[in-house]
């Protein structure tokens, strides 16, 4: 077959992946299957892009297996059209068949998949690692398709697609944000990273750090959607660190690093940092290499070169604990090493890089919970408050995601709203070219949860750039600027008056209908609010004007006759 061939086909393969993707509102019992089906149709137009602007010409076989998916994903697609009709009795008798069908075309996908050898096509890493993904989410699909009840009821509610990890499409028992911003099942996207992978597993975006947040939110939500379906909440695993696994890396590489590491302990000032740049990038490249140089005993080291007047030596030591902080079972053997005390003395007296390098390591250990505290009472948070506001972009936003994760803790909070993070944060909102708006409202989040933190946010006249966010902001952005207008109006009838007068009804109204999820019940909060309020206003203005009508008509007439006659 001929390029054009390959062309037409890869094209319309992507044209019927668009069709399913506006397949949606499934009524059929089973259509937690169908959403994950369309889901992972829709993760391969990447290949499918790639195959349609690629010069190189298929092999048959990969060409007779990309012609057999486009007429598979055919059929997918009207089974997937068939689910959104309803629940009637031909449905429900013919349940079986649909399920048997829906199984022989998935195994039929695999298959045709499979046989494109996507691994041999001119296409990028990033693209293989996607595929690869799909393939195995297929793998692990096979053999759980519930089975309906008899009268068409499933035997348990569908779970929330936001609630599924993207990678096991199971149930999260312990989300966490990446760089990107996706929410992953901790397990799975740690497993994603040892073997290599640099990108986020959905977008394909390059990863800017490896660093894993606990999505707290996200949590808290699938807890109490469990408790209201009669579900027992997921168990997130034990918060005991696992075993310490042996490096992987040759006696060779071990050799070097414990060179290096001799150089460390009694080399001349040039070898010693010399030998600390080299960990640095040796740290930066593979896990293993983390693991290696911490079982050496290079952390220790590492926390004494922090305190060093030669400010590239103490450069290349606050690195190379950044790189080896992404291992989990580094963080705490960091801390414990008393390096944060050395971390804050880098983010006060380093040079900028330093500094910023600084704010991403205490990023970095700041995702186990108890870290938290430990760097909040040492004095990190007035220094973070000013890198947010002096650093370069790659700076403010390890500054802030570091704040964010601090300010989880109420305690730290407070210390961020006295080293006045809430002005700085407001600059930062009417600088949108500035690239920080999504973090200022995320950390604006949080603090407004707290009656200081609602304080400070009042005082800094937040409504109008709160009312511009949501009237022309991100859906995100849009989501966390009504949370935050929540809960400065709650109690406070002043700032609700503000931000109906600036005319927030229509962009709200707009949220309401067009809005994430929970943006659509914030923007239904602020409206009942605004509502509730209106009714207040006209009752006393009605009764006024109720006493002004009955004083009318209890005084005495006059007429023109009366005045002659008197």
């Amino acid at each position: 077959m001929g390029e054009e061939d390959k062309g037409e086909v890869a094209k319309k393969l992507i044209e019927i992946v668009n069709d399913i993707s506006n397949i949606s509102d499934y009524k059929i019992p089973v259509k937690k299957q169908f959403f994950n089906l369309a889901r992972r149709l829709k993760l391969l137009t990447p290949v499918f892009e790639e195959i349609c602007d690629s010069k190189e010409k298929l092999p048959v076989e990969s060409m007779k297996s990309l012609i057999l998916l486009k007429e598979t994903l055919e059929s997918a697609k009207e089974l997937l059209k068939f689910g959104t009709v309803g629940i009637n009795i031909y449905l429900v008798l013919e349940m079986e068949h649909i399920m048997n069908k829906f199984q022989e075309l998935t195994s039929q996908i695999e298959r045709a998949l499979n046989g494109i050898y996507y691994e041999r096509l001119e296409i990028s890493d990033e693209v293989k690692e996607q595929v690869a993904l799909v393939l195995s989410q297929f793998r692990r699909a096979k053999g759980r398709v519930e089975t309906p009840d008899a009268d068409g009821s499933q035997r348990a509610p569908v779970i929330p697609d936001h609630f599924c990890c993207p990678i096991s499409l199971e149930l999260m028992t312990d989300p966490v944000i990446v760089s990107t911003g996706q929410t992953y099942e901790r397990s799975c996207i740690e497993k994603w990273l040892e073997t290599g992978h640099s990108t986020c597993p959905k977008t394909r975006q390059a990863l800017t750090n490896k660093s894993l947040t606990p999505n707290y939110v996200l949590r808290s939500f699938i807890a109490q959607w469990c408790k209201a379906n009669g579900i027992e909440p997921p168990k997130r695993p034990g918060s005991s660190p696992p075993k310490k696994s042996a490096s992987a890396c040759t006696p060779a590489e071990h050799s070097m690093i414990e060179n290096l590491l001799r150089k460390l302990k009694s080399g001349s000032p040039e070898e010693v940092r010399s030998a600390a740049g080299e960990i640095h990038l040796l740290a930066k490249r593979n896990t293993d290499n983390r693991v290696a140089i911490a079982e050496a005993g290079a952390i220790p080291l590492l926390v004494h070169l922090l305190s060093t007047p030669d400010s590239r030596t103490q450069e290349h030591a606050v690195t190379a604990l950044l790189n080896l902080s992404i291992c989990e079972n580094n963080k705490e053997h960091i801390v414990t090493s008393g390096a944060v005390p050395g971390i804050v003395h880098v983010l006060w007296k380093g040079s900028m890089e330093a500094r910023e390098n600084a704010a991403a390591t205490l990023f970095s250990l700041s995702v186990i919970d108890e870290n938290k505290v430990t760097i909040g009472s040492s004095g990190a948070i007035p220094l973070l408050v000013a890198l947010l506001s002096e650093g370069t972009q790659r700076g403010k936003k390890d500054a802030a995601i570091a704040l964010f994760n601090l300010c989880i803790y109420q305690r730290n909070m407070g210390m961020a709203i006295r080293a006045g993070v809430v002005p700085t944060l407001m600059q930062l909102l009417t600088k949108p070219q500035g690239g920080m708006v999504d973090e200022a409202l995320a950390i604006l989040a949080i603090l407004s949860s707290q009656p200081k933190g609602k304080a400070a946010i009042g005082a800094a006249d937040a409504v109008p750039v709160l009312v511009d966010v949501i009237s022309n902001g991100s859906p995100r952005n849009k989501e966390n600027a009504a949370a935050v207008l929540v809960n400065l109006c709650s109690g406070d009838q002043h700032h609700l008056v503000e931000a109906q007068r600036l005319g927030l009804i229509g962009p709200l109204t707009d949220l309401v209908q067009n809005g994430t999820e929970s943006g659509r019940q914030k923007a239904t909060q602020l409206l009942e609010r605004m509502n509730r309020l209106a009714e207040q206003t006209k009752q006393p203005q009605a009764q006024a004007e109720s006493q002004t009508q009955n004083q009318v008509s209890r005084s005495p007439p006059t007429s023109s006759t009366n005045a002659i006659e008197s």
